[in-house]
């Protein structure tokens, strides 16, 4: 797939993780406060999709897919961590600690 086609299809995902998360606060499932959150965790996941389809195929001069997984897994644990500080601001700080422990060793395990 190029470049230029997975782009446009991120925008219409990123399009659809923001109607997701409008729809979840309108029928009262999420504060309207956890808007931005989901929006986050909904497009990390796709980003961690999108590291999958890189790894799948990759191209030369193009983001890595480790790196796509990387960015994916970030938007995940600051979307994941921005719904925890609700609770308690210990749980974000773990989770944002935890994620950030493993993407340190998957870097150093990394094969080239």
């Amino acid at each position: 797939m190029s470049e230029s086609r997975r782009q446009l299809l991120t925008i219409g995902v990123f399009f659809i993780a923001l109607v997701v998360a409008i729809v979840l606060s309108v029928v009262d499932a999420i504060s309207w406060t956890l808007i931005i959150p989901v929006v986050l965790v909904i497009f990390g996941v796709w980003m961690l999709a999108m590291a999958a389809m890189r790894g799948s195929n990759p191209q030369k001069y193009e983001r890595s897919s480790f790196s796509t997984a990387v960015m994916g897994f970030l938007l995940v644990a600051v979307g994941g961590a921005w719904y925890l500080i609700s609770f308690n601001w210990l749980y974000s700080l773990v989770l944002i600690l935890l994620v950030c422990a493993g993407v340190a060793i998957a870097a150093a395990l990394k094969h080239k």
